[in-house]
């Protein structure tokens, strides 16, 4: 990924995703970058698109930050629908 903003090493939490940019009248897909870590006792959730699959969208990467207690509300539903996507199967 050329011109990557978040840094990618062996710690980050899923490097080469399929990404989606979307816009009015417009989708783009493109490999991505998806890492958590902390950041002064926040969680920092980042998500960045390979910027040279995509002709819309430029080198930037997208930051939330979560409590720890959205962080945990967060983690219960990616549960949940993990176990939906299972029984969908």
């Amino acid at each position: 990924m050329a011109d990557r903003i978040i840094k990618v090493n062996a710690y980050t939490t899923f490097n080469l995703l399929d990404g989606e940019a979307e816009g009015h009248g417009w989708t783009e897909e493109a490999l991505a970058v998806l890492n958590v870590t902390t950041d002064d006792g926040d969680v920092l959730l980042e998500l960045e698109l390979d910027n040279t699959d995509t002709e819309r969208v430029p080198a930037h990467a997208e930051r939330a930050t979560l409590s720890p207690e959205q962080a945990r509300e967060l983690a219960g539903e990616l549960e949940s629908y993990a176990d939906r996507a299972e029984s969908d199967e």
